[in-house]
C-alpha cells in the first residue's frame, strides 16, 4: 500500500507543479511532511539541501531520496522518481504532438501568462517555508544566508561556488 500511496503522491506533485524544482518544494513539503507525515521538517530541509548539491533537478533528487527514505528500498526510490517525472513526460509528449495547433493559440498564450505569476509565488512560498528555527538556529546561520544571498543576487556569483563557500564557512563556524 505504501508503494501505491508513494506513486500517487509523487504523480500528483509532478502533475500540479509548474516552474520546475523550486516551485515543487512547497507542494512536496505539504504532501510529504504535513499530509503523510513520512518525514519531519528537519529531515525535509536536509533533503532539500542534498538535492540542491547533487547533480540533477531538485524535484527529481528529492523524490528519489524521499522514496528510499519512506520505503527503505531502491524500488521505492525508483517509483517516486518515475511518478514525479511521468506527468511532465505525458504533457510534453502531447504538446509536441499538437505543437502546431498550440503554437499561436491565444488561449494557450493567455493561460501561460496567467501561470507565470503562480510559479513565482510557489518559489517564494518554498523559500519562506524553509525559514524555520531548525534552519536558522542562531545569528551565524543568518550571516551565511545574507552572504549567500548577496553573493548570488548582487555579486552574480555562480551558485556552486556559493554553496561550496557556505559549506566551508559552516564548517569553520560550527
Amino acid at each position: 500500500m505504501i508503494y501505491l500511496n508513494l506513486f500517487i503522491t509523487f504523480f500528483k506533485i509532478g502533475l500540479f507543479t509548474f516552474g520546475g524544482g523550486y516551485a515543487m518544494i512547497s507542494l512536496i513539503q505539504n504532501e510529504i511532511v504535513v499530509n503523510h507525515q513520512w518525514i519531519d521538517a528537519s529531515e525535509f530541509t536536509d533533503i532539500i539541501a542534498l538535492s540542491q548539491m547533487t547533480p540533477g533537478p531538485i524535484g527529481i533528487n528529492s523524490a528519489t531520496y524521499i522514496g528510499y527514505t519512506v520505503t527503505g528500498s531502491v524500488f521505492g526510490s525508483a517509483l517516486a522518481t518515475f511518478a514525479v517525472c511521468l506527468p511532465s513526460f505525458i504533457i510534453i509528449l502531447l504538446i509536441a504532438f499538437l505543437y502546431k495547433q498550440f503554437k499561436e493559440n491565444r488561449w494557450t498564450e493567455a493561460a501561460l501568462r496567467g501561470i507565470k505569476p503562480v510559479v513565482i509565488g510557489l518559489i517564494a512560498s518554498a523559500a519562506i517555508l524553509l525559514v524555520t528555527p531548525e534552519n536558522f538556529p542562531d545569528w551565524k546561520s543568518w550571516v551565511i544566508f545574507a552572504g549567500a544571498f548577496a553573493a548570488t543576487w548582487w555579486g552574480k556569483q555562480n551558485p556552486i561556488k556559493v554553496i561550496i563557500a557556505a559549506g566551508i564557512l559552516g564548517y569553520i563556524l560550527y
